[in-house]
């Protein structure tokens, strides 16, 4: 037995208990239904465990929560800012591409980063190079490659990546 069989296990357990309930959730409670339901399950697990296989992911809570609390800070900051920017009766922009060094090595945690990005009012990323992320801003005066290597940083904290 490897040491990744238990990891694999309980994700197959849990990803199987997760698309059974969305079946029954969808299907209803009935027992002509929990056949088809489970048929489908085993599907979606064979698809789900072929597509995105399991990885050893250690969340930390409280970096989490520092994360949660940067991003919703920000986002609230830069939605208000976007907001002010649309209604100037001039307009207030200086658009631009700002190159930002990456340090998460490519795969599923420099990915999730980039979504995690991706979702802030003002920026979006727009591709990877190698190690160098552009990004499009609305403003290029701001600092945002400061701030993304300071999420880059909390983020790696959180998924205990260092």
């Amino acid at each position: 037995m490897s040491r990744h069989t238990p990891l694999m296990m309980r994700a197959a357990v849990a990803r199987l208990v997760f698309f059974l309930g969305i079946w029954l959730v969808i299907a209803g409670w009935s027992e002509e239904n929990l056949a088809v339901g489970l048929v489908a399950s085993a599907l979606a697990l064979w698809i789900s465990l072929s597509l995105l296989p399991p990885s050893a992911v250690r969340l930390r809570l409280v970096q989490l929560a520092r994360l949660s609390f940067r991003f919703l800070s920000c986002s609230i900051i830069a939605g208000v800012d976007v907001a002010r920017r649309a209604l100037l009766p001039r307009v207030d922009l200086r658009p631009g591409f700002a190159d930002v060094p990456v340090t998460l090595p490519p795969g599923g945690a420099r990915n999730v980063f980039l979504v995690y990005q991706s979702l802030q009012p003002g920026t979006s990323p727009i591709g990877v190079e190698g190690d160098m992320l552009q990004v499009h801003c609305l403003d290029i005066s701001q600092p945002t490659a400061e701030a993304i290597e300071a999420d880059e940083t909390l983020f790696k904290a959180a998924i205990c990546h260092e």
